[in-house]
C-alpha cells in the first residue's frame, strides 16, 4: 500500500510540472485547482545583457556565465530557439579573467598547471550566437593583451559604458553577477 501512494504521489508532483497549468488544493475546499502558468510568447525575439562583474563560481566555472547558459535551456524549454535571443555578456571587474587563455589563466590566478575552466561554456555560447565581451580597462589594468584573451571574445572600451549603451538599445538588463 505505501508503494501505491508513494508511487500516485510521485506522479501527481511530476505531472504539473511538464503541463502549462499547476494544480494545487484550494484551502478552503481542498480540492485541487488548475492555476495557468506564465510563458513567454514562443514567437517573440528577445535582448538581453548581463553585466558579469564577480569572480564567483557556480558549479567550478563563472557564476554568470553559468546563468547565462541557463537562460538559453529555459527559453527552450518554452520553445524559444536561441536564435530568438540576442544576448551580450559584458565581463569586467574581477570576472574578466574567465575570459583569458589557459597561459595567462595561469598566471593571473598563480598556478602553472591551471587550465580555465570557463573556456568550454564560453565556447558553447559563442556557438549559441552569444556575444561574450571583455573590458579592455580591466585588461589594461591587469597588462592583458588581445592575444591574451579566448578566441571569439569581442574586446570593449569599458564595461560601463558598453552596459548603457546595451540598455539604451534596449537590452533587458540582468545584474547581480
Amino acid at each position: 500500500m505505501r508503494t501505491l501512494l508513494r508511487a500516485l504521489l510521485l506522479t501527481l508532483f511530476a505531472i504539473p510540472l511538464s503541463a502549462p497549468h499547476l494544480a494545487h488544493a484550494d484551502s478552503a475546499t481542498g480540492q485541487a485547482e488548475a492555476r495557468p502558468l506564465v510563458m513567454v510568447e514562443k514567437n517573440a525575439r528577445y535582448r538581453v545583457v548581463y553585466d558579469i562583474h564577480s569572480d564567483e563560481l557556480s558549479a567550478g566555472i563563472s557564476r554568470g556565465l553559468y546563468y547565462a547558459r541557463g537562460l538559453f535551456e529555459a527559453f527552450r524549454k518554452q520553445g524559444v530557439a536561441a536564435s530568438q535571443v540576442g544576448t551580450h555578456l559584458v565581463l569586467h571587474g574581477d570576472a574578466a579573467v574567465f575570459l583569458l587563455n589557459d597561459e595567462t589563466y595561469q598566471l593571473a590566478i598563480n598556478d602553472p598547471f591551471a587550465v580555465n575552466p570557463n573556456a568550454k561554456i564560453v565556447q558553447d555560447l559563442l556557438d549559441l550566437g552569444v556575444s561574450v565581451e571583455i573590458c579592455h580597462s580591466a585588461m589594461k589594468s591587469k597588462g592583458w593583451k588581445p592575444e591574451n584573451v579566448l578566441p571569439g571574445v569581442t574586446i570593449v572600451h569599458d564595461g560601463y559604458t558598453r552596459l548603457i549603451k546595451l540598455q539604451n538599445d534596449g537590452y533587458a538588463y540582468l545584474g547581480g553577477f
